[in-house]
C-alpha cells in the first residue's frame, strides 16, 4: 500500500505547487481536527510518484465510514492506477462509498475525465460553481474589470473612513460571523475551527484575516487562504450596523492585493448559485435564498463563471449507501 506522511505528501506536491488547497497536508489536518481521519496516496513509475491523493474519512454508526477527496486526485492524468489503491484503503477502512470531485472545470473543448466504477451524484460537498476574478495586470487593470457599482463601493468606503487591515484577532471575526450566520440563516463553523485554520495556513503565508474598522468600530471581516497561483475567499462577514460604509468592498479588495502580493493570478470567490449566467443575472435581484444573498455582491468583482466537474461516488456498500443518501438528503458533510 503506497501510504505516505504527512510529511512525505507536503514533498509529493512539492511537484504540483498549483494543487488545490484542499489537497494540502494542513487542510487535511485542519479535517483531522474537527472528526475527520485523513491518509495520503501515491503511485507512479519507479521510484516517482506521478498521482496521488488526500482522502478524507468519516466514522459512520457501526464501524462504518464514508470516504473523499476533495479537489484532487492531485497529478496528471489518467488516474486510473490510483483507484486500486484507493478502493484497498476504502475498504480496509469499511467505507461505504467513495466521494470524489476533481479540482477539474467543466469546459466543452475539454471532455470530463472518465472515472471506471463511478456514478455521477446528485451532491456536492463543496460548492459547484463560483466566480474566477483575474488579478493579472497592476490594480487599475483589475479594478478596471470590475463593475463600476463595485469600484464605486470599494473607493466610497475609503472616502467615508473605513480602513481595512490584516488582524490576528479571531474574536472579533467569531463575533461578525455569528451576526452574520444569525442575519442570513447560515452556517458558521466554530471559533476553535477558525482559530484552527489560521494556526495552520499562517505561519506558511497561506492564510490572512482582514478586519474593517470605522472609529475604532469592527465592521467586518474576511478569511482569504492562497496555495501556488491560486487564492480563495472562503470566510466572511459584516456587522448589521453601518453597512452603508462599504466595508465588505474595500476588504475583498483587500484581500486582492495581499494575494496579488504573494503571486497569485487568481482570485476564487467561492461559491455562487449552481444555475448558468442568464438565470443567475434574470434572478439576483429578486432571490436572497442560500448563495442568491451573495451573488449580487460577488458578481460585481469582475469574476469569470466557472462550473467545477463531478462530483462522483464509487460504492462499496449499495444498500448503506441507499440508506445514506436517504439519512443526509438535507444535512451537510462538510
Amino acid at each position: 500500500m503506497p501510504e505516505l506522511n504527512a510529511s512525505e505528501w507536503d514533498t509529493f506536491l512539492g511537484s504540483y505547487p498549483n494543487a488545490h488547497l484542499l489537497q494540502t497536508a494542513a487542510w487535511g489536518e485542519l479535517k483531522a481536527s474537527f472528526g475527520w481521519q485523513v491518509a495520503w496516496l501515491a503511485v507512479g513509475q519507479g521510484s516517482s510518484a506521478q498521482t496521488g491523493a488526500q482522502v478524507l474519512f468519516r466514522r459512520l454508526p457501526l464501524g462504518f465510514s464514508l470516504a473523499y477527496i476533495a479537489k484532487g486526485p492531485v497529478g496528471g492524468q489518467p488516474w486510473g492506477p490510483l483507484w486500486p489503491e484507493v478502493d484497498a484503503l476504502c475498504r480496509k477502512r469499511k467505507a461505504v462509498f467513495l466521494k470524489v470531485e476533481p479540482d477539474l472545470w467543466e469546459a466543452p473543448e475539454r471532455p470530463a475525465p472518465v472515472l471506471p466504477g463511478f456514478t455521477p451524484s446528485p451532491q456536492s460537498i463543496q460548492p459547484r460553481r463560483t466566480l474566477l476574478v483575474d488579478l493579472c495586470g497592476d490594480e487599475e487593470q483589475v479594478l478596471a474589470r470590475m463593475k463600476q457599482k463595485t469600484r464605486y463601493n470599494i473607493r466610497l468606503a475609503l472616502k467615508k473612513g473605513v480602513i481595512g487591515f490584516p488582524s490576528s484577532d479571531l474574536e472579533v471575526f467569531y463575533r461578525l460571523m455569528e451576526a452574520t450566520g444569525e442575519r442570513d440563516a447560515s452556517g458558521v463553523h466554530s471559533l476553535d475551527y477558525y482559530r484552527r485554520a489560521y494556526e495552520l495556513f499562517h505561519p506558511r503565508g497561506e492564510c490572512e484575516l482582514f478586519l474593517a474598522e470605522h472609529d475604532g468600530v469592527q465592521l467586518a471581516a474576511l478569511m482569504a487562504f492562497a496555495h501556488g497561483s491560486r487564492a480563495w475567499y472562503f470566510y466572511g462577514a459584516s456587522a448589521d450596523e453601518q453597512r452603508e460604509r462599504m466595508p465588505a468592498y474595500l476588504l475583498q479588495w483587500e484581500a486582492m492585493r495581499w494575494a496579488r502580493g504573494r503571486g497569485c493570478t487568481l482570485y476564487d470567490l467561492w461559491g455562487v448559485p449552481d444555475v448558468d449566467e442568464p438565470a443567475l443575472e434574470a434572478g439576483f435581484t429578486t432571490r436572497s435564498e442560500g448563495l442568491w444573498g451573495v451573488y449580487r455582491f460577488k458578481r460585481g468583482f469582475g469574476g469569470q463563471l466557472q462550473r467545477a466537474q463531478g462530483p462522483w461516488d464509487r460504492v462499496y456498500r449499495p444498500v448503506l449507501y441507499a440508506f445514506y443518501r436517504w439519512w443526509t438528503r438535507n444535512r451537510s458533510l462538510d
